[in-house]
């Protein structure tokens, strides 16, 4: 059993139930109605905007903001997304058979994440679809999109993550959420009130993604989030070792 397989078996099980199908509606119906609010606020503008020299095109007051509103729907969705992955293996009495396998805690954990990274990406890649439907009567800035889709998959990959880590700390799903949630949105709402430049500015998890908002690929930024979700796997392979241990 390799992480590629944990990561299908994954993939697969949020598809079993409705569970997976109704958040991709949801998500998918959200997004829609987002969009539709900020192209009938770029229609309304398009007059006046049409006289200002160097003013915002639809990428910018579009795309943009539609892009900074689904962040927070992941931040929402991927707790639930993630709750079960290790705590349901608990809950439900399999988990000491996986961690009896023939396989590395680290494929275990690694396998997990990218079962619900996918299917975070599937989630992505609809919401991407979105903003694109404007090159059929516009001109899109496709660099800048790319960019603030490129934010979003690090973000995501950050979310991820943590929720896998919280899931692996308590042995209710239920729990794992709660925490997961909690956890993140304490991270989303770290520069509130605070200088750009402070420590807590630079642990924002919302911080990081306005550059990539604005069209900017950041390394630092980037490195953040791979720092981030490299450290939640870090943690969470430890913690199944001491339970493999156990």
């Amino acid at each position: 059993m390799s992480a590629w397989v944990i990561a299908g078996r994954e993939l697969r099980g949020l598809f079993v139930t409705p569970f997976g199908w109704i958040t991709l509606a949801v998500v998918q119906f959200i997004v829609a109605w987002l969009f539709l609010v900020q192209l009938e606020g770029f229609v309304q503008l398009q007059a006046r905007l049409a006289v200002v020299p160097g003013a915002p095109g639809v990428t910018d007051l579009i795309v943009a903001p539609v892009l900074a509103q689904a962040a927070v729907l992941l931040l929402l969705v991927m707790p639930l997304v993630t709750m079960r992955a290790i705590s349901g293996e608990r809950q439900a009495g399999t988990l000491h058979l996986l961690l009896a396998a023939p396989v590395g805690t680290g494929e275990i954990v690694v396998g997990k994440f990218l079962g619900a990274l996918a299917f975070g990406l599937l989630l992505l890649g609809l919401i991407a679809l979105m903003p694109l439907t404007l090159l059929l009567g516009t001109a899109l800035d496709l660099g800048k999109l790319a960019a603030g889709l490129l934010g979003l998959a690090l973000l995501l990959a950050a979310l991820t993550a943590i929720g896998l880590l919280l899931s692996t700390l308590v042995t209710q799903p239920a729990a794992a959420a709660a925490g997961s949630f909690g956890l993140l949105l304490l991270l989303w709402v770290a520069d509130a009130g605070v200088a750009a430049d402070s420590a807590l500015a630079w642990l924002s998890l919302s911080h990081h993604l306005q550059p990539f908002l604005r069209g900017l690929v950041d390394s630092g930024a980037a490195a953040y989030y791979l720092l981030l979700t490299a450290v939640s796997l870090a943690l969470s392979v430890r913690r199944l070792d001491g339970g493999r241990r156990g």
